[in-house]
């Protein structure tokens, strides 16, 4: 297995294990509420974690405009999310008596479940082809489940877990971070929100009210660091519709208000109660630590959406290497 050419842990966390001899199919190991102990303390959980937030730190105070490398590798996986898009162009919604839950979806899923593989093994080179079916996993986990027709916040995770296996085996590098985030990320923001929209998916394991958002958490997380410090944009004009009109195609945050928005009536107090109080918040910094710490909690915490989640060679249930 290639050495990575990332430091994925954060200074607080253990350094990595040695590379596996080989590559596994992911699968499940999260059964029981007394296995969320396994998850914190894995090699999985503090390599996505540092994940994270080594990327939250390289899009602080930048914009969604500014100039970054861009790679083969990302330019590969821009195509790959153009062709999850032209599927659904292809796939047009059924009619049905039912206005959730759009049954093409699972004919859509279909093609990316049988061309998956194909898929990833565009992105990674022919010399780490024993990679492609351990990899291609977290890539079907990304789009939401077909049985139930919903997308949340894990179907998310799995999708940078996704991006960090690459990372990982040394297709992504360091110098493509900004990228990571600004083109890949986004673009894979922009698919999910055609699924959601085209086929009336449901929320997985939606708070209501009580969420951040029904679909996505990480745009929120690094959306905030890029405004921090910045000279005019404050916390409290997230809730201003010219200020958010003006300025959502140079930072995350904004677009996921503006798409907040679009899809919810009534007052922004009372469909998105928790993104109202943030605009409270006296700082971005504060905002970006608070929300790292809410991820961790609704998120990464929480047993629903962690048993879903699948482990391998590259995010290893393994105890943290002490």
């Amino acid at each position: 297995m290639a050495e990575s050419k990332w430091h994925l842990e954060s200074a607080k966390d253990a350094p990595q294990p040695a590379p596996c001899p080989s590559f596994m199919i992911p699968k499940k190991e999260i059964t029981m509420l007394p296995d969320m102990q396994k998850w914190k303390h894995s090699q999985a959980y503090a390599d996505y974690m540092g994940f994270i937030l080594k990327l939250n730190e390289s899009v602080k105070g930048k914009k969604l405009t500014c100039s970054y490398k861009v790679s083969e590798p990302i330019e590969k996986l821009v195509d790959l999310l153009d062709t999850l898009d032209r599927w659904i162009d292809e796939t047009p919604p059924e009619e049905q008596p039912s206005r959730f839950g759009n049954k093409a979806f699972r004919r859509w899923y279909t093609k990316l479940d049988q061309g998956a593989e194909n898929l990833v093994a565009t992105v990674v080179p022919r010399e780490l082809s024993e990679a492609v079916s351990e990899v291609a996993v977290y890539l079907k986990e990304s789009v939401g489940n077909s049985t139930r027709i919903d997308y949340g916040t894990g179907h998310e995770a799995a999708f940078v877990a996704f991006l960090c296996c690459l990372c990982k085996i040394g297709v992504l590098r360091v110098d493509d971070q900004l990228a990571i985030v600004f083109k890949v990320f986004s673009r894979y923001l922009e698919v999910m929100r055609k699924l959601q929209k085209t086929y009336r998916m449901e929320p997985a394991g939606s708070r209501g009210v009580w969420g951040l958002d029904d679909f996505q958490f990480l745009p929120f997380i690094w959306g905030s660091s890029q405004l921090i410090d910045h000279p005019n944009l404050e916390p409290q004009h997230l809730v201003d519709e010219k200020v958010v009109n003006e300025n959502h195609k140079e930072f995350m945050f904004l677009q996921c208000i503006l798409f907040t928005t679009e899809m919810k009536t009534g007052p922004f107090a009372e469909h998105s109660n928790q993104l109202w109080n943030i605009s409270a918040v006296p700082s971005w910094a504060k905002v970006n630590q608070g929300l790292v710490r809410m991820y961790k909690a609704e998120c990464l915490e929480k047993f629903p959406v962690i048993q879903h989640f699948k482990f391998g060679s590259l995010l290893s249930i393994q105890p943290v290497a002490s």
